[in-house]
């Protein structure tokens, strides 16, 4: 499989190549060459596969024969090693929990596949090349890289994450690593640190001194395995035999995106809704025809304040950069931080269901929806643990949300970070 840049001023690469690159040298996002639909025969027998053998038939295509069968196996078989539950909120309506996993947050899975591909890659190598891992996050990413590249051979990390726009949970996932796990507290968005992390892959004066990769969703190692949780979500529906539609809240949609990917690949999805906080770029391109990129605002659903989200131009380029397409696949809705309030509460006090305010949004672009459609089953995807949102969740909802053992311990932990207020730091910082 070749990925080739979205910018096309680039040659087309593997992918590990794609992995170890992050960004094309012409500033563009690798794409896949060619999406290769699945067999009836896979459908057909999929709720007799495990969730190895489903994400292996996904990704075995991206990944071609750079990494062997048994290999890739075994990485897949470390990286699905928790639970996506689904829960049935109301009738035709669930929820896709998706922070089982070691920092309670979606990004596990992608994080951990790209860790160990990456880690994979490293070992093969006879003179094996210090890799740096440079990231961005408005709040789960930190978290879930850390975890996933922890003591990785070979690999540092250097997370930057915008001052006072984290959780304080988020921020202790991200702090307290130590080892290989540099964090950098930036004076400013997270666009502000995603402009520096895109500035510093294309600063030529890092040649031969710092190999940079980047492990945002913007990597094609991140962003594809997320395509997993929508195929385990028919597998656990199809026998209810109704069309499925998707709610995803969005900030760099890399993970809807991801989801259209599975949908090209012949899962069968009717429909895809993005639900925003007021950092609403995309719901105002699918209303108005105009994408107007600008400056991120801090709302209580935190990983959502992206102003200029990096991953809308893959969905773009899968519907052929043509907006009548799009609207046909994907409707938009941006809520307030009050509306998020009262929907949290709407969940808890009707179906004893407790959301994270990025769930909540989830849950309340789909009723949205909903209202005009029938005979249809609805879900909406939970990307992160409740707990890490103490500090917004309404008071009785706070009041019943336990705490689990790995965020006690994370909280004892004393926070370490460098802080900057600019790109020439960072540069500084990387080159020491």
């Amino acid at each position: 499989m070749q990925y080739y840049s979205l910018n096309k001023q680039a040659p087309a690469v593997s992918f590990k190549e794609a992995v170890i690159k992050g960004l094309a040298p012409d500033k563009g996002l690798y794409f896949p060459s060619e999406i290769v639909k699945l067999d009836d025969s896979f459908f057909k027998s999929i709720t007799q596969m495990s969730h190895v053998e489903i994400a292996f038939k996904v990704i075995e295509s991206f990944v071609g024969n750079e990494i062997p069968e048994q290999d890739l196996k075994a990485i897949l078989t470390d990286v699905l090693s928790f639970d996506f539950p689904l829960v049935e909120v109301k009738k035709d309506v669930f929820a896709l929990e998706l922070y089982h996993g070691p920092t309670l947050a979606f990004k596990d899975v992608g994080a951990r596949f790209m860790a160990r591909c990456l880690g994979y890659f490293n070992k093969k190598e006879k003179q094996q090349e210090e890799v740096t891992v440079l990231v961005a996050t408005s709040g789960d990413t930190g978290g879930a890289v850390a975890s996933g590249f922890y003591d990785v051979p070979g690999v540092n990390v250097v997370i930057l994450y915008p001052s006072g726009k984290v959780s304080d949970i988020q921020e202790k996932q991200l702090t307290t690593m130590g080892k290989n796990i540099t964090a950098i507290e930036v004076e400013g968005t997270f666009d502000d640190c995603q402009a520096m992390v895109k500035q510093a892959f294309l600063d030529g004066d890092f040649k031969g001194k710092r190999n940079l990769t980047s492990a945002n969703s913007i990597n094609v190692a991140r962003w594809l395995p997320q395509m997993f949780y929508y195929f385990f979500t028919y597998k656990a529906l199809v026998h209810l035999k109704k069309e499925i539609v998707f709610s995803v809240p969005s900030g760099n949609y890399g993970n809807i995106c991801a989801g259209m990917m599975a949908q090209k690949m012949g899962l069968p999805i009717k429909h895809f809704i993005t639900g925003t906080n007021v950092n609403n770029t995309v719901p105002h391109y699918l209303k108005a025809g105009e994408y107007l990129a600008k400056q991120s605002v801090a709302t209580i659903s935190n990983a959502m304040d992206v102003g200029d989200p990096s991953n809308f131009i893959r969905i773009q380029e899968l519907h052929n950069r043509d907006i009548a397409k799009l609207r046909l696949n994907l409707t938009g809705y941006s809520f307030t931080d009050d509306q998020t309030r009262e929907v949290m509460l709407d969940l808890y006090d009707n179906y004893k269901y407790v959301s994270d305010p990025h769930g909540a949004i989830g849950y309340a672009a789909l009723e949205k929806y909903l209202s005009s459609q029938e005979a249809l089953i609805g879900v909406f995807l939970e990307t992160a643990h409740p707990v890490k949102f103490l500090d917004v969740l309404p008071e009785k909802i706070k009041k019943v949300v336990a705490i689990p053992e790995s965020i006690i311990e994370i909280i004892k932990k004393e926070k370490k970070v460098e802080r900057i207020f600019e790109y020439q730091e960072l540069k500084t910082f990387l080159l020491k």
